[in-house]
């Protein structure tokens, strides 16, 4: 999730967000993208924003070995972790910037992203670029979260930090994550990138975790949502956090959480 020049994962986020909030939300999705691809006729397969790895791992597992994967991120901190973690076959780790790629035209039969294009400061430009390393009828598949209301977990998170800075509100979660749901223009962007056939669908999961602990914590100080609280009350992490938990205990109970989430999975060709 971390292709952009918007915001940082840096420090101590990318750990963060690997351990917490990539099995709380990543997951389920990142599953279907590799299902999506399993069977296709392919050589290779070029993955942006691969941030910690959770769909490079489900490609190495689900696609033939003799498909080549490229796994790139802007942020050599989430590759380093994602290559430390592995795969069950190898692949190959870059890092790159979605808005130009060093790679030559056609050379992949698919483009894969998982929650990267939102961060994206150029969608046109990337999608153009991702569009110039694809093949003739090779295929851009990737997916963005949902308004961020379908998404009950995080939309708790940003209500509670709403009534804690009700002058200025922290809106990473609803500015960037959350702030490309719109499928028209999606479908303008990738039109305008020269992709002719534009296929979305909506799909609904759920996001699971042991404990209200782990959500708020995933959210808190997994995300550039940690800088945006701590510019607003430096020193006051933990307070905030233990907010988040409570509000999510309040919405959830004390037990394992379980919440609706949703995302666009969108299918571009030629």
């Amino acid at each position: 999730m971390s292709a952009g020049r918007e915001v940082q994962f840096a420090g101590s986020i990318p750990e963060t967000y690997d351990k917490y909030l990539v099995p709380l939300i990543f997951e389920p999705y990142a599953i279907d993208l590799a299902q999506r691809l399993a069977g296709a006729p392919l050589t290779n397969v070029l993955e942006l924003a691969a941030g910690t790895g959770v769909v490079t791992r489900h490609l190495a597992r689900s696609l033939p070995p003799s498909v080549f994967i490229i796994a790139t991120d802007l942020s050599q901190a989430m590759l380093d972790i994602a290559a430390a973690a592995g795969t069950s076959r190898p692949v190959e780790w870059r890092q790159a910037d979605a808005l130009d790629l060093p790679f030559d035209a056609a050379s992949f039969d698919a483009v894969v992203c998982q929650f990267g294009v939102m961060f994206l400061p150029d969608k046109v430009r990337a999608f153009s670029e991702a569009r110039r390393v694809l093949r003739r009828g090779g295929v851009f598949i990737f997916n963005v979260w949902d308004r961020i209301e379908a998404n009950e977990i995080p939309h708790t998170v940003v209500q509670t930090l709403a009534g804690l800075f009700p002058g200025d509100p922290p809106d990473f979660l609803v500015r960037t994550p959350h702030g490309y749901h719109d499928t028209a223009k999606i479908r303008a962007h990738l039109s305008a990138s020269g992709f002719s056939t534009v296929n979305i669908q909506t799909v609904a999961a759920r996001s699971r975790a042991a404990s209200a602990r782990i959500s708020a914590i995933a959210f808190c100080q997994g995300t550039p949502l940690r800088s945006e609280i701590e510019a607003r009350a430096p020193g006051r992490l933990a307070e905030i956090t233990d907010a988040a938990e409570a509000a999510l205990v309040n919405r959830f109970g004390n037990a394992a959480v379980d919440g609706a989430i949703s995302a666009h999975v969108v299918v571009a060709t030629d």
